[in-house]
């Protein structure tokens, strides 16, 4: 084992989302169990959060070398950071937390030999080139997602950016290598369905991207046999030298702490909410399969008509279902529900649980869970995956839409109802998934969860591709 005085200083900054906080919490024990000295470096806002939600402090304290720093994300203690309000974030960090990082680099003792930065924070990359520090961004995105972004300007080029107001949305998108047949204008990532091409979001999205393949490398949360196909057009049209595909990450540490001995508590969560276990105790009454789990992320926020049609089509489904329901977006009055028909009440108390947040990952390897209504966020989708739970897909914003088509489309996963909301679709779609289309869903599901198992097991590619991304990385101590 490498003394610690002489380990590599690794300093990772995740953009300031639950999502993104997550897979790099995870990659950064991954790089711990590897005795690398790890400075993660959270917004003041996440953190306080994670410390009173989670067992972060005990479960990391037992890593030599590993510290939590903060860093202002620019934003008031009282902005929702929630919904479309997220977009306030890029703005902040770039005028507000950027100096602020800059300086920090100057004080940090020992100095970091390397900056794994969140991929969309492109702040990172500047500050690292400026200052001389080698850079390994970080995309916690699919990498169809990534190559997608990467293509913006070719789309542009082509005539299929912006979207004009008659186009079919159904119609193919050609300009993007690798996905000329199924990728159609509506499984565009949100930021890229954009009427003006300097829309500020789209510039940022290809701006920051560009940026990933001019880095030391690229780390992503996927594996080579989930995404192969899109990695090879990376790896052959970008200049990228390496491209380090290390996921799943949640299934990757659970491989790699069992290696040692050890487990995750139940303890061990990275959320920014209080978790509720209560729902596990009531999935063991329920029958094998049965149940859909329903989560739509910790991000989007669903307009009360919106949230009715998914209720109705629930309860008329008939089939029992676990629902993480945020506060935020829960109509109340005074504490009680408000305004929620008597049908929808008591249809949730004969088949249904909500709770305001769940332990997702233990959710979704429960054997009672049959199926899962998902916002298609690239962790949860991955999850969905590594335990072989069929899918519906209801996309919001961001990547979303696009992992919903290879869900559907290219994986076999499961079924896409983006850009409807109906409750008698809602009810058709839960009985497809449940009933009528189960068989060849499970079959393809079944052997995408062998190889993800797979991947991150000795010997597997991702298993691999960790050791190499953990090697070039000592390479860049000067101390070694």
């Amino acid at each position: 084992m490498v003394a610690v005085h002489q380990s590599p200083h690794v300093l990772i900054f995740p953009f300031p989302a639950q999502g993104h906080v997550n897979s790099m919490l995870k990659l950064a024990e991954l790089l711990a169990l590897a005795s690398l000295r790890v400075t993660f470096l959270n917004s003041e806002y996440n953190h306080e959060s994670l410390v009173r939600h989670t067992d972060i402090l005990s479960r990391f304290a037992q890593y030599p070398g590993f510290k939590f720093e903060t860093i202002p994300d620019g934003l008031s203690q009282d902005h929702p950071r929630v919904g479309f309000a997220m977009k306030d974030m890029f703005a902040s960090l770039e005028l507000i937390t950027k100096p602020i990082f800059k300086q920090m680099l100057f004080e940090i003792n020992p100095p970091p030999d390397c900056i794994i930065g969140d991929g969309v924070l492109g702040l990172t990359f500047d500050v690292a080139n400026e200052l001389g520090i080698p850079i390994i961004p970080f995309r916690t995105i699919s990498a169809g997602c990534v190559w997608v972004f990467s293509s913006i300007f070719d789309m542009i080029q082509a005539g299929e950016l912006p979207i004009k107001g008659n186009q079919d949305l159904d119609c193919l998108i050609t300009s993007v290598a690798g996905m000329e047949t199924f990728l159609r204008f509506r499984d565009l990532p949100s930021f890229s369905q954009v009427s003006d091409v300097k829309d500020p979001l789209l510039q940022l999205m290809a701006r920051e991207t560009s940026k990933n393949f001019k880095a030391n490398g690229l780390i992503l949360n996927t594996y080579e046999e989930l995404e192969g196909a899109t990695l090879s057009q990376m790896r052959n049209k970008s200049k990228c030298p390496k491209i380090y595909t290390i996921g799943p990450l949640h299934e990757h540490l659970k491989a790699r702490l069992a290696d040692t001995n050890q487990t995750l508590s139940d303890r061990s969560s990275n959320s920014f909410r209080e978790v509720d276990r209560s729902c596990i105790s009531w999935l063991d009454k329920q029958p094998k399969g049965s149940v859909v789990y329903v989560s739509f992320g910790s991000i989007a926020v669903l307009p009360r008509e919106k949230l009715m049609e998914f209720w109705f089509g629930l309860v008329n489904s008939g089939k029992r279902f676990l629902w993480v329901l945020r506060p935020e977006n829960v109509p109340r009055n005074d504490g009680e529900c408000d305004g929620v028909p008597t049908e929808l009440v008591e249809g949730t108390k004969e088949r249904g649980y909500i709770v305001d947040w769940a332990p997702q990952e233990d959710v979704l390897s429960h054997g009672a869970i049959g199926g899962f209504l998902t916002h298609s966020g690239w962790n949860s989708t991955l999850e969905s995956v590594t335990a072989g739970v069929p899918m519906i897909c209801w996309p919001c914003f961001g990547d979303q839409q696009l992992n919903s088509r290879f869900v559907e489309e290219v994986w076999k996963l499961g079924l896409d109802m983006k850009d409807v909301c109906d409750r008698r679709v809602v009810e058709q779609m839960v009985n497809d998934l449940m009933v009528e289309k189960r068989e060849e869903i499970l079959k393809s599901a079944a052997e995408f969860a062998k190889l993800a198992k797979g991947s991150v097991n000795v010997g597997g590619s991702s298993y691999c591709n960790l050791d190499c991304l953990i090697e070039d990385i000592r390479m860049m101590n000067k101390n070694c």
